[in-house]
């Protein structure tokens, strides 16, 4: 592979830079520029010398081969992070022969290298990704592998019932005791059983990853752009006492106690002639019937039917005016119940998050039903059948891992990485 180089930290004026080289060669094109390396994991403070001219002091680290995050060698150079610095010390590395990394590239030599696997990396994009702190729990935990510590016993018990299957079949005539296929299959059942729970878990995974969607519903002049204004603590919709004034969805980002989400103030839902406002009050009803929860807000204290789900709020928006309807009360105006409106609603997101299990990528949700389906009803199947059963499952947690046919993947994965990760 070329010998690559990257900008580690993120391009601009800070207080220190880190470039970092990986690739044959790491520690000798590291040398030219200052001096020699320490040993591994150490780090030297030296100067950085270009053309004979004294560029920068730096702290100077190398990784063996085998033993960094890429599994090659890996050299660092942490500067101070004046970008003249840098682009100084990136000309220095270019007039080498050095090529700058693409996005990812990092990681996935990582991959190739055997230093992780596919799903740790999906878990690590995650992780760079997250925004709060369910988001890092969650994809810490599939970027330390844990899928694949599951996996690895998984596929212990694979090896174990496939062994007790082939006997049966390789040595039907001799004197194999009868309960060997009962064992066998109280592992397979056993194993499609811890498969079908992180299947089922899988939905409050990725509300996790991915974040809720909670809609403002109800008619016109309601309150719901003055409640989106105050829990955004800013002015994202227009208020306004002209009936018809929001027309399309208009979201906010926001973390709610650790749970990623976004709240749709949405378009009054009545009979309108007009033809703008109809499509806004047509997008209203589809963003609100998909979204994970509804609050519900009127005068009157009563709900859209249609729109109307197990877990929505009805919330009253005038309680500085002594309005007590509805499940919570608030005041856009004052801010009075605006917490406990918030912790309402995290109670009610939290209670849809406690299935959660550490599969949260499409993907792996594909193979782990693959899986599951492979080890269903196999009591019923001629024994030779039952084999190709458990080759089946287990060339499908290999894809899980991304031990085979990961290419397809690869590209979509690492596109979403930052330069020099």
């Amino acid at each position: 592979m070329d010998l690559i180089f990257a900008e580690a930290t993120p391009p601009g004026r800070g207080g220190v830079s880190v470039i970092r080289l990986s690739g044959n060669g790491a520690r000798a094109a590291a040398e030219k520029l200052v001096g020699s390396m320490p040993k591994p994991r150490h780090a030297y403070f030296r100067d950085l010398v270009d053309e004979g001219e004294n560029i920068d002091q730096v702290l100077a680290i190398w990784f063996a081969a085998g033993s960094s995050f890429t599994g090659e060698e890996v050299a660092e150079l942490q500067l101070h992070g004046a970008p003249v610095v840098v682009r100084r010390a990136v000309r220095a590395l270019l007039d080498q022969g050095l090529r700058p990394a693409e996005a990812g590239e990092f990681t996935r030599r990582a991959f190739l290298n055997g230093r992780m696997d596919l799903a740790e990396i999906e878990g690590l994009g995650d992780l760079l990704a997250a925004e709060t702190e369910a988001q890092r729990k969650l994809a810490l935990r599939a970027a330390s592998g844990e899928l694949a510590k599951k996996a690895e016993i998984w596929r212990s018990w694979l090896i174990e019932a496939g062994a007790l299957v082939e006997a049966s079949v390789d040595f039907a005539d001799e004197d194999v005791p009868e309960e060997v296929p009962d064992r066998a299959f109280e592992l397979i059942d056993k194993l499609r059983t811890e498969i079908e729970r992180e299947i089922d878990g899988f939905s409050a995974a990725e509300r996790i990853r991915e974040g809720f969607e909670i809609a403002i519903v109800g008619p016109p002049n309601a309150g719901k752009s003055s409640l989106l204004n105050r829990l955004a603590k800013r002015e994202v919709a227009i208020v306004s006492d002209i009936a018809g004034t929001t027309r399309d969805v208009i979201e906010v980002r926001m973390d709610l106690h650790g749970l990623a989400v976004t709240v749709l103030d949405t378009a009054g839902l009545r009979e309108s002639d007009d033809t703008v406002e109809t499509i806004g009050i047509d997008r209203a009803r589809k963003r609100a019937a998909d979204a994970d929860m509804r609050l519900h807000m009127s005068d009157t204290g009563e709900v859209s039917p249609d729109l109307w789900k197990d877990g929505d709020l009805r919330v009253s928006g005038r309680s500085d005016l002594g309005v007590k309807l509805g499940d919570v009360q608030v005041s856009s105006v004052t801010g009075q119940g605006i917490d406990q409106l918030l912790t309402r609603i995290h109670e009610r997101l939290a209670d849809q998050t406690a299935a959660a299990g550490i599969v949260s990528h499409e993907r792996q949700l594909k193979e782990l039903s693959v899986a599951a389906m492979a080890l269903t009803d196999t009591r019923d199947l001629p024994v030779e059948l039952v084999s190709e059963s458990l080759r089946v499952c287990n060339s499908a947690l290999d894809r899980l891992l991304g031990r085979i046919d990961a290419e397809d993947y690869l590209d979509l994965i690492f596109s979403s990485f930052c330069i020099g990760k």
